[in-house]
């Protein structure tokens, strides 16, 4: 009997490596290989780790899987933003589009499932579901909504093929230090400042509810899906605030700063850390986006009856729980 097997993109990174741990300890696939520039730091008897660059054609082989029930899922991308060059937004999520869906064809996998993000919707003060309009405008955006197409065609060149594609909000969690623990530390250390609006929507996804949503919609038997991630109800960042000194017992005010001070005072910062030949992580872009609104509602997991499991709260007290050296 052939396998069930599910080759994962970028499967050493943050999301893949959690998408990778679940998928061995539910034992949901007989083979799992994950692909990536970086070897995986994960091992077990139904894993298979290989070294690869979507910016180049994919030519390894996988033998014995059932191309019905078998899966590949992209997650390969280059999306900090700042920290890259335009191109190379490009040369990574739109070339790895092209090669990752040039693998699955060459091999006749039947199922794929693509990682793409909120950015192509751009920014808006009003909800975003899965219904709205694209205005991508920075390179991460475009390279991300051309890559979308480009698993839809993919899909369009086959009747028997399916394409969940997945718009997450900002994802958080376990041993990620971005954005989220960033702020909680600045927080704690009595350095944040509101740089808009209290009031601005920040839709966040925690890690492992994002990871029980790919699963939830991988096993829908839809020809195309495409669904927003974030947690739902989303609040605005002065809840999200709030919820946080709460949680870590923190007293202080936090005050708001025009934002044309803050992009300044980042600018003089970065100048500086350059001249120093240093790099760090204020810069005046992060600034800007972090005033961004992301009014993300998950409509499609909404009206599929979906449990979401991890409110900002209960999110926040899991973290603590498994991994309370993020905060130490």
């Amino acid at each position: 009997m052939k396998a069930r097997t599910c080759v994962v993109f970028g499967g050493s990174g943050y999301i893949g490596t959690k998408l990778a741990e679940r998928l061995l300890q539910n034992k949901s696939f007989d083979r799992l290989y994950v692909f990536d520039l970086n070897p995986s730091g994960l091992a077990g008897e139904r894993l298979v780790s290989r070294i690869a660059d979507v910016r180049r054609l994919i030519e390894q082989e996988i033998d014995d899987f059932d191309p019905d029930s078998s899966w590949v899922v992209d997650l390969a991308a280059v999306h900090r933003e700042p920290g890259h060059e335009p191109r190379e937004y490009f040369d990574t999520n739109v070339t790895g589009a092209y090669s990752v869906t040039s693998f699955a064809e060459r091999l006749g996998f039947k199922n794929l499932f693509f990682m793409s993000s909120i950015a192509p919707y751009g920014r808006s003060l009003e909800e975003r579901t899965e219904a709205s309009p694209l205005y991508a405008e920075t390179p991460y955006g475009i390279s991300k909504a051309l890559a979308e197409k480009i698993h839809e065609v993919w899909l369009a060149r086959d009747s028997a093929r399916r394409v969940v594609i997945c718009r997450p909000g900002v994802v958080y969690g376990p041993g990620d230090p971005g954005n989220m623990l960033r702020m909680i530390r600045a927080l704690r250390r009595g350095t944040f400042v509101f740089p808009g609006p209290p009031s601005v929507v920040k839709a966040y996804g925690y890690v492992y509810g994002l990871v029980d949503s790919m699963e939830f919609v991988m096993a829908k038997t839809d020809r195309f899906i495409v669904y927003n991630y974030a947690e739902y109800p989303a609040h605005p960042l002065g809840e999200l605030v709030a919820e946080i000194k709460s949680i870590f017992g923190i007293r202080r005010a936090t005050p708001r700063i025009p934002m044309a001070v803050l992009v300044a005072s980042a600018a003089v910062i970065q100048a500086a850390q350059a001249a120093c030949g240093k790099a760090g992580a204020i810069h005046p872009m992060r600034v800007r986006k972090a005033a961004f609104p992301t009014n993300i509602k998950p409509d499609y997991l909404i009206r599929s009856g979906f449990e979401f499991k991890y409110d900002f709260s209960t999110s926040l007290h899991h973290w603590r729980t498994i991994a309370p050296a993020d905060f130490a």
